[in-house]
């Protein structure tokens, strides 16, 4: 068994450097404290950068820095200063993090940043694979490492990989803006998992996925070679017990134990025990909402006068990525904004808001939590926002409340709080007026709820959860192989089509021997097929069919000079050693001028889709539409067409991005079987990636080597990843 690898922006210990020694100080956030069951003992390491820049760092402790690390289980990225500055305060805070939180105007595009942005993951990746084996387990953390998974993978292709993304993704729309947008999906792809916080993320993605890199998705499986990814929504809880048991000991305090701030709390309680605190609790960040909270807070005031002098905000605005000029305007609004607040409502004995720009120790923030009656978070989007079931942990007697903003993603799992929009000052107004009213009981029956779901799934649960799903995609990756043309299974079928004295091989086109294109009359074969189909059709006693459903003009413009032998059409016709295509079936055409104008109706209303006339099928393409918008039109056409035809004649055929009617006694397998009994085949061999080949799968006989390209359910007994794996596979049929 390997061990785990965790690797993240930064350690869970912080350097201090005094008096030339250095110390190593565990970190308190909740990254860390998550990851305790995970990072545990001497089978795991966490890899991040140290805090401190190359030029930071006196040559005589690098290794001191490093034995101290060691100690917790923790090895260093290298940066220096120039690479800080434009992979983390460039490209992930300038362009990542306002864009995934859609904040579109303070996103930056700059090639300068996104290079070192690349330059540093891979840096990360290169510290992996220096003290990774292919047996380990690689769990990846957060937005600025999007690239690290591909980069390991590239290098370790079987190693199992997590990615954990703890900030929004944002709709297709937003992030389709950004130039580098593939490369990031690619980046993540190299996941065998990857977790989002809820639902609506992992369903961002997922449309990205498809929409920019055209993978097929099933579900919330992407399918990509010979790997099947699994994506799927983990919400990150908190060390639940922590902030209980720290709020229990808080209660049990003696007067002269308490801290000042509480103390000061204290005495506003007692001069009014009426008054009510709201309490906010941000990072300062312009995701966060705190200055169209002030503005709500004005609003209120203004809306419900009565609570002049009966409320105060508390807010606490921890310092972030100062040195960003956005983050410097920010506070001076807020700063500006709590000033002229204060100045308009104050009074000789009350001032309605206190304000915090600083960091606080865990015990203040306990004593912030305990003593506010309402808790007022309202994010304009956020990741998660931890300090919402923090304060819910808190509330020992279960009284309070929490006004939340439904653009949290805390908020899926909170319904029992008050759900705001953030931008809806009439809303926010009401609901600070609910929760000033809300009777004890009523807050108690709420928070009861809340309480037991958050101490269920806290943060070591979420962990715990995650790594389990990793260790299960894993084995379920593994058990596919079993279908896998591995090399001990190729040498195995080369060696029965070597002794064979009579072969027949059944090669299907689109998907296949050819990858798809938008236009399907530019998807014609190229030298290196032409090469291939050449070396197969002259070896010795070797009958080869392209069996396509393609058209017989298009086959005959493409194939007829080289005198391949040729099925098109699903089975309609044949065409043997350059001889004119032939009618291989009975059948009629007099139903297409029925179905003609439903599919023309149905081109007019699904923009990118066209129809493919054939002599004796009529085919609907939709490859070119909104992958979404074309699954729901097809869905509906399928339904309409199968209602209209209702009879025995004729068949619904749903390809690749195609739907076909053609007549119900043609098909692949039916053609294939009438080949077959031509001679005595000791070797049979059919290979395809459709529905349309399943009938080739299930009609031919047992012995029959049966081949599947991808990963989809089929009756094939293997499968190969892709086109490229057709081609080599082929190829050493070609060699034998």
């Amino acid at each position: 068994m390997g061990k785990t690898i965790i690797i993240s922006n930064r350690l869970p210990v912080q350097l201090q450097i005094s008096n030339g020694r250095i110390n190593a100080v565990p970190s308190v956030g909740g990254l860390a404290t998550g990851m305790k069951s995970v990072h545990s003992g001497g089978d795991s390491l966490w890899i991040g950068w140290s805090g401190l820049t190359d030029e930071e760092i006196p040559d005589e402790l690098g290794d001191d820095i490093d034995r101290a690390l060691a100690e917790h289980g923790s090895s260093k990225v290298k940066l220096t200063a120039e690479e800080v500055d434009g992979f983390y305060y460039g490209f992930s805070n300038r362009t990542i993090w306002p864009l995934f939180h859609y904040f579109l105007e303070y996103s930056e595009f700059e090639l300068a940043s996104w290079n070192t942005y690349k330059a540093v993951n891979q840096k990360f990746a290169d510290a992996i694979l220096e003290k990774a084996s292919e047996d380990d387990i690689i769990w990846v953390h957060d937005y600025q490492l999007m690239l690290v998974p591909q980069m390991v993978r590239e290098q370790w292709p079987n190693i199992s990989i997590g990615f954990f993304l703890h900030i929004p993704f944002p709709s297709f729309e937003i992030f389709r803006t950004m130039p580098w947008r593939e490369e990031v999906l690619q980046g993540l792809l190299g996941s065998d998992l990857i977790g989002f916080h809820t639902y609506d993320y992992e369903r961002h993605f997922l449309s990205s996925v498809r929409r920019i890199l055209g993978l097929e998705v099933s579900f919330n499986d992407i399918y990509v070679d010979n790997r099947v990814i699994k994506v799927d929504s983990f919400p990150m809880g908190i060390d639940y017990k922590k902030f209980k048991n720290a709020a229990e000991e808080h209660a049990q305090r003696n007067p002269d134990e308490l801290s000042e701030l509480q103390k000061r709390l204290n005495k506003h309680k007692i001069s009014d025990p009426e008054n009510k605190f709201l309490l906010s609790i941000d990072r300062l960040d312009y995701s966060k909402g705190i200055a169209k909270r002030l503005y709500a807070f004005e609003y209120f005031l203004n809306k419900y006068p009565q609570y002049k002098e009966k409320v105060r905000l508390i807010i606490l605005a921890v310092p972030s990525r100062s040195n960003v000029p956005q983050y410097q305007l920010l506070k001076k609004e807020i700063d500006e904004l709590v000033g002229r607040i204060n100045g308009e409502f104050a009074t000789v004995s009350w001032t309605p808001i206190w304000y915090f720009y600083r960091s606080m120790p865990f015990e203040n923030l306990i004593d912030l939590y305990t003593s506010s009656d309402i808790a007022w978070l309202t994010p304009l989007r956020d990741g998660m926002n931890l300090v919402a079931k923090e304060y819910i942990a808190t509330r020992t007697d279960k009284t309070g409340v929490l006004i939340l903003s439904e653009m949290a993603g805390s908020a899926n799992e909170m319904n029992e709080s008050l759900l705001i929009n953030p931008n809806n000052f009439e809303q926010i107004a009401d609901s600070l007026y609910e929760a000033i009213n809300m009777p004890k009981e009523e807050q108690q029956a709420r928070n009861g709820i809340l309480q037991k779901r958050l101490e269920r799934y806290n943060v070591e649960k979420w962990a715990n959860d995650f790594m389990n799903s990793l260790k299960e995609q894993k084995d379920r990756d593994a058990a596919n192989v079993s279908s896998r043309i591995t090399e001990p299974r190729l040498n195995a079928i080369l060696e029965d089509y070597k002794k064979a004295k009579k072969r027949l091989l059944f090669l299907d086109y689109d998907g296949t021997l050819a990858g798809f294109h938008n236009d399907p009359q530019k998807a014609g074969p190229d030298k290196e097929l032409f090469d291939l189909l050449d070396a197969l059709y002259n070896q010795q006693n070797t009958t080869v069919f392209l069996i396509s459903g393609r058209d017989k003009d298009t086959f005959t413009r493409w194939f007829l000079e080289k005198k391949y032998n040729m099925i098109v059409e699903h089975g309609v016709w044949i065409s043997r050693n350059g001889e004119d295509f032939k009618l291989l079936e009975n059948v009629k055409n007099d139903w297409m001028e029925k179905i003609r104008p439903v599919l023309e109706s149905f081109v007019d209303r699904t923009p990118g889709s066209f129809i493919e006339e054939k002599n004796y099928s009529l085919a609907w393409h939709y490859r070119k539409t909104d992958p979404d918008f074309g699954n729901l039109r097809a869905t509906e056409l399928s339904t309409v067409l199968r209602s209209l035809i209702g009879t025995d004649d004729l068949s619904v055929l749903n390809g690749n991005k195609v739907m076909e009617v053609k007549s119900s006694n043609v098909n692949k397998g039916r053609a294939a079987m009438r080949m077959m009994g031509e001679d005595d085949y000791d070797f049979v061999f059919a290979i395809g990636d459709d529905w349309t080949d399943e009938f080739m799968f299930q009609e031919l006989p047992e012995s029959t080597v049966t081949v599947k390209v991808g990963r989809q359910k089929t009756a094939a007994k293997y499968f190969v990843e892709n086109t490229r794996k057709v081609r080599e596979l082929l190829n050493s049929f070609a060699k034998a």
